[in-house]
């Protein structure tokens, strides 16, 4: 090859293209995660401002995962007929409509129908950008992929936990964090546009499969699914109920029962503030919930890259599955300072989701690895939908937050036993998820 032909640094085939396609794939989530949590950050403005129960700022929750669990199961056809780069494009847009409507609400039904239509973008946008990671990325770096778009995903969070109740109290109304998610969901859209031009350049040079069919959930397929893979879903559903719920009240929870500041003391412009209230994380109520956030964002990438290398990953589950039950019940039943059982919580969330998720294209063939990410995000989101709520309810019938810490701890010693059976289901089809580097499903 002369060097007039040689592809240029930028071209389709080089690594540097890939992961710059990966960065705008992780930005497709990042807006959602904010406006996501922007929710959690500011529950105890809301529970004050608006009059509402904490079940009811649960229930906001639940209306986002009633609509995820429609929008999965329907978004796969929706990508079958309009192919991936359009639906997504279509989920950003609803992102972006439903965060719009909950910051103008000026009503609770108004807010939960813009929750409501929040889901119906959110999760089956983050299904499709599961499924562009596995196309791109299935037989090399895989792990990575997912853990640095989970790093870039989650640095909306970070900045929703620790800037929600800042732009609350600064501007006068909690209106103004929401709408910093309207900003947030207006880059991620930005974000996808820019995917779509990067992706459609890249399909003819690298004989990318084309996406318009195969990502949607045939029922016919499901049967076909090994028992590893349903171990790894219902572990999902559990594991994910024991951290995102607790984390959707969790910021009312230290306040309520150790006190904890909602911003930190300061003086000085906005950004002087922002800049306080991040380096005192771990004496804000906000900053305190957002260390699982940010342990998983550091090292997440890093953990991806010890899947790629070591294997092990029903093993990590174990562990971090493990985790979960002493960290919830040190909170419910103990006065130990939030931080530290917290910082636990923020091991396990590295551990596990850096194991779990790329072990589904491992599992499954891979003409049904949309199906099996749709599966398995419709079921996670049973759990997303049903916990918030009886979090809230807990705390309102309670008047304490013991009740919903013991229901946390106990869906970790049930998210455990699924990863045993894991380990044990994985050893007899082959141990397939304990191996290092590459395998075909």
């Amino acid at each position: 090859m002369t060097d007039s032909e040689r592809p240029g640094l930028f071209h389709p085939t080089r690594a540097a293209y890939r992961f710059s396609v990966l960065f705008f794939v992780a930005l497709l989530s990042f807006g959602s995660y904010f406006a996501y949590d922007i929710v959690s950050a500011i529950a105890p403005t809301l529970v004050e401002d608006l009059q509402a129960a904490r079940g009811t700022v649960g229930a906001f929750f639940t209306a986002y995962s009633v609509a995820a669990i429609m929008a999965v199961l329907l978004g796969g056809f929706l990508i079958d007929k309009l192919g991936t780069r359009k639906a997504s494009l279509l989920f950003s847009i609803l992102v972006l409509a439903g965060a719009v409507v909950v910051w103008k609400a000026r009503s609770v039904p108004a807010f939960f129908i813009g929750r409501f239509i929040f889901g119906a973008g959110s999760e089956p946008l983050i299904v499709a950008q599961s499924a562009i990671l596995a196309r791109w990325f299935k037989n090399k770096e895989l792990a990575l992929s997912f853990g640095l778009t989970l790093t870039v995903s989650r640095l909306g969070s970070l900045f929703a936990f620790n800037t929600g109740e800042l732009f609350s109290s600064f501007y006068g109304t909690y209106r103004a964090a929401l709408f910093v998610a309207v900003a947030a969901c207006a880059v991620s859209l930005l974000g996808n546009l820019v995917y779509i031009v990067m992706d459609r350049k890249a399909q003819r040079p690298l004989n990318l499969r084309d996406e318009s069919s195969g990502e949607k959930i045939v029922l016919s397929e499901i049967k076909a699914f090994k028992p590893s893979f349903w171990y790894v879903t219902f572990l999902c559903l559990t594991f994910y109920a024991a951290i995102f719920p607790f984390t959707n009240l969790s910021t009312d929870f230290f306040v309520d029962k150790w006190g904890i500041a909602r911003v930190a003391a300061g003086s000085g412009g906005f950004l002087a503030q922002v800049f306080q209230n991040f380096t005192h994380l771990f004496s804000t109520a906000g900053g305190i919930s957002s260390i699982i956030i940010f342990a998983s964002m550091i090292l997440a990438p890093f953990a991806g890259r010890l899947v790629d290398r070591v294997g092990k990953r029903a093993t990590l589950m174990i562990f971090g599955s493990l985790i979960l039950i002493p960290s919830h019940l040190a909170m419910g039943l103990t006065r130990l300072y939030p931080v530290w059982p917290m910082l636990a919580l923020g091991a396990a969330f590295v551990l596990v989701p850096a194991a779990l998720w790329p072990s589904i294209p491992l599992l499954v063939k891979k003409e049904r690895v949309g199906t099996a990410f749709g599966l398995m995000t419709a079921i996670q989101n049973i759990g997303m939908a049903l916990f918030p709520l009886l979090n809230g309810l807990l705390r309102d019938w309670t008047k304490s937050y013991t009740g919903s810490m013991l229901m946390f701890a106990g869906l970790g010693v049930v998210g455990l036993a699924f990863a045993f059976l894991l380990k044990r289901a994985d050893g007899r089809e082959g141990g397939i998820l304990e191996r290092a580097g590459k395998a075909s499903g």
